[in-house]
């Protein structure tokens, strides 16, 4: 893109699913979408690309299948990967990390939502 009214800026996000099940894996990717588009002020068409991982203990569905049933997310590049396995990792975790175009000088707002929360209580949003 190349309008200098807006950035790209990279915005990072994460949850946690109740259960290794594809509705509790929906319900919890949803929800963070949600809550990063809404704290970013975007539509769909300002995002760009979306790579989530997932903890081993997740395997249900794949994060971006949910991701490429939003409205105006049809030419978003999705990704998922598994997170890498380190002792005491939080379970049943979801993480995202989403490049999307910013209008300039706005600041990018992180979701941090659930028991994720306490990977960075600075960024953490109070539901």
């Amino acid at each position: 893109m190349n309008d200098p009214a807006v950035s790209l800026r990279a915005l990072r996000g994460a949850t946690t699913a109740a259960a290794n099940n594809a509705a509790a894996m929906e319900e919890a990717v949803a929800e963070l979408l949600d809550e990063l588009m809404q704290r970013n002020g975007l539509g769909g068409a300002a995002v760009l690309s979306a790579i989530f991982s997932v903890t081993k203990d997740l395997d249900a569905l794949f994060p971006a299948s949910v991701a490429r049933r939003r409205q105006g997310w049809d030419g978003v590049a999705l990704l998922d990967c598994q997170q890498m396995a380190v002792a005491g990792d939080l379970p049943r975790c979801i993480r995202v990390l989403v490049q999307a175009w910013l209008p300039q000088g706005q600041e990018a707002q992180h979701a941090y939502l659930r028991e994720s929360q306490r990977l960075r209580p600075d960024r953490s949003c109070n539901q």
